[in-house]
């Protein structure tokens, strides 16, 4: 009777054991040592975190969740890195403290997340609640089109846009080219009919025709604001917004559309991908290959990009910048660590609006200046460039690209000059977290 009554005893002592760990919390307090309110990703190693829980697992239907103070749940992401990131906001000179268990996840709202578009030629497209970008993809180039840098799409809400853009410019374009086909047939019809009541009935549907496939691009067209935001941004053969590249004395080498991709995070909080390019002769070296990792979080008017090349044999000077467009060369900023410019977007009496873009160069850069073009092309007079000398073969270099619209949170390049320095600033001096 002893026997069965310590064997119960023990039992009922590993249960309870088991279920203490599975209610453990970690607690993380974020602190601020800085004058200036902060909201932003924070990040935790999840092996610290796994071991102060006692490393128990969620179980079917439970996760990793974070709650505040006044048990909120809090946004939260699992990176492909093995960080914990938290969506977390502190007072200036402040603290937040936040609790990580695991428990029944709440559905989070996504502002951060990225696809491949097939259906426009490979785009790789992603946003954030701030802004979205592409980059082009191997259909592209397959057509011939001089497409080489990043692409800017602005955006006026929180929320994501991208897929619906390119779903209602797909279906228009679709709708267009039926039209556009019909315009051809009655055109060859109308050469050739002899009545001439006839040809102008046929005439009359031709031009109704092109009027209806003109007013179905209004609607549908992502080079339009449609209430949300648009494709307003010219790259052609530049380096669009923070394309990478690499110089030879002054002739500079950029890149084509990517070769491979891999989507390694994709929401709610953080998007990243990695890019790889096709082998090319960059002066006397013949088989130089570029990759790229690209990462956006939530509330950031800033990507993360890490750039690393295979194939040099020498070390060379790596450059990066964007396009200086020919409508406003003169609103641009060449500073230490970053250079700016109000583009004037690809038509500046209908979108009547600036696109703020900047490249952020927090580990240093050896130049900044604005190199002009041989002769004007895709509407740009040169580039603005940040410059670093000799970089090795395999050396991972990171900096920041970015850009904002007038018509939403950054409402002047007075304003945007601030946004930078405020970003770099936060950089150098990063809020501190502590697990407990």
């Amino acid at each position: 009777m002893k026997s069965i009554t310590a064997r119960s005893l023990m039992m009922l002592m590993a249960l309870a054991g088991s279920s203490y760990c599975h209610a453990q919390q970690a607690t993380i307090v974020v602190s601020n040592p800085t004058s200036t309110p902060r909201t932003e990703l924070i990040s935790l190693n999840m092996s610290e975190v796994k071991a102060k829980l006692g490393n128990a697992t969620p179980k079917k239907g439970e996760a990793y969740i974070v709650k505040n103070k006044r048990g909120q749940q809090i946004g939260s992401q699992i990176t492909h890195d093995g960080l914990l990131l938290i969506d977390a906001s502190v007072r200036p000179h402040g603290s937040a403290t936040y609790y990580v268990s695991i428990g029944k996840p709440y559905q989070q709202k996504v502002y951060a997340t990225g696809a491949l578009y097939k259906i426009r030629k490979d785009d790789i497209a992603w946003e954030n609640d701030r802004c979205a970008y592409r980059v082009y993809g191997p259909a592209l180039q397959k057509t011939g089109e001089r497409s080489f840098g990043t692409d800017i799409w602005v955006k006026n809400t929180p929320d994501t846009v991208v897929y619906e853009r390119y779903v209602k410019d797909m279906n228009g374009n679709i709708k267009g080219d039926k039209m556009d086909a019909k315009v051809r047939a009655l055109q060859k019809q109308e050469k050739v009919e002899k009545n001439t009541a006839k040809a102008a009935a046929l005439a009359k549907q031709i031009k109704a025709l092109q009027a209806e496939s003109r007013e179905t691009d209004i609607l549908t067209s992502f080079h339009l604001d449609h209430g949300n935001g648009l494709d307003p941004y010219r790259v052609g053969a530049t380096l669009g917004l923070g394309a990478p590249s690499l110089m030879v004395g002054t002739q500079q080498y950029l890149p084509y559309c990517y070769k491979t991709y891999k989507i390694l995070d994709n929401g709610p909080l953080r998007f990243t991908v990695e890019l790889t390019y096709n082998p090319s002769a960059v002066g006397d070296m013949q088989n130089v290959v570029e990759h790229r990792i690209i990462s956006l979080d939530k509330g950031s008017n800033f990507n993360k990009m890490t750039v690393w090349y295979d194939g040099l044999t020498t070390p060379t000077d790596f450059a990066t910048g964007f396009p200086i467009h020919e409508e406003d060369t003169e609103m641009k900023t060449f500073a230490k660590d970053y250079v700016s410019y109000a583009d004037p977007t690809d038509n500046i009496e209908v979108n009547n609006s600036q696109v703020y873009v900047g490249i952020l160069f927090p580990e240093g850069i050896d130049h900044t200046y604005y190199q002009l073009f041989d002769k004007k092309h895709d509407g740009a007079t040169g580039h603005a460039l940040g410059l670093k000398r000799g970089l090795k073969n395999q050396e991972k270099y990171s900096y920041y690209f970015g850009a904002a619209w007038s018509k939403y949170d950054v409402r002047s390049y007075a304003e945007w000059q601030i946004r930078i320095k405020d970003y770099l600033d936060a950089l150098k001096i990063p809020l501190q977290v502590e697990i407990k």
